[in-house]
């Protein structure tokens, strides 16, 4: 099949790609995010997503000709680009040349089922912490993440860090995380915030049969007061050493394998 060339790095399109890559207010506006990768860009139509753009060099397409083969078939348009191209596109430092511009699908709308077990994370600004959480969320079957502020779930590095498991899994970006969790106190579902006190309930003594709303915090304030207010149960991972706290992933991964175990 033939397909268009783009050889020029100051190419209108390639301009606005590589803005979608880096702006996370023109993702919001547009509803478009970005997906770099072979398997990634070839995920999101397996994962139902509508590909409206794919950029691709003669190399890759030529490499991974059976990955993208499909993701080639259903993307709206396809462009053949130049290395340099690519070189600009890449947020990654070893590009494999291959480029989608994706519609983000609506915002998953929550409704909370007893029983169920949810991760909120509260204003978790690192992209690779919440591609890592989601990653593991899907692995171990958390009914649902929740994110209140922080990073955008469509940022390129959290995607990637995520293998794909944010465009698999229920993702709802909330508002008001106050209001989901007064939601789930009255609804008799247990909700937990983690917190880096010896005095706090040890997690693992905590009985997760009937389901939880579980909340993890910012990197560096954790959850906040308010937040900690809300929740039924204020709970610790205990540690050794001297270390005061856990990364925020890792804190969410430990609280996740308790909550489904």
């Amino acid at each position: 099949m033939e397909y268009s060339v783009i050889s020029s790095r100051n190419n209108d399109r390639i301009k606005y790609v590589k803005k979608l890559v880096t702006d996370a207010s023109l993702r919001r506006e547009s509803g478009l995010f970005t997906l770099e990768g072979a398997r990634l860009c070839a995920d999101a139509v397996r994962s139902g997503y509508d590909v409206r753009e794919t950029y691709i060099t003669q190399n890759a397409l030529e490499k991974y000709r059976d990955t993208v083969s499909p993701l080639l078939e259903k993307s709206g348009e396809v462009f053949v680009i130049s290395d340099e191209v690519a070189d600009k596109l890449s947020d990654t430092v070893s590009t494999q040349g291959v480029f989608s511009v994706v519609k983000a699908k609506k915002n998953t709308e929550l409704k909370l089922l007893k029983g169920a077990r949810y991760l909120a994370l509260e204003n978790v600004q690192n992209p690779q912490n919440l591609g890592s959480v989601a990653r593991t969320a899907e692995a171990l079957g958390i009914d649902a993440l929740i994110t209140f502020g922080g990073c955008d779930i469509y940022n390129p590095k959290a995607l990637r860090a995520s293998m794909g498991s944010l465009m698999r899994i229920p993702v709802c970006q909330t508002d008001s995380l106050a209001s989901l969790i007064n939601e789930a106190n009255a609804m008799g579902i247990l909700t937990l915030t983690t917190v880096p006190d010896a005095n706090a309930t040890d997690i693992t003594t905590v009985d997760f049969s009937q389901g939880v709303l579980t909340v993890i915090g910012n990197e560096g304030n954790g959850v906040s007061p308010d937040i900690q207010s809300l929740c039924a149960v204020r709970a610790t991972i205990k540690m050794k050493g001297e270390a005061e706290s856990l990364n925020a992933s890792a804190a969410a991964i430990i609280a996740m394998w308790e909550m489904m175990r």
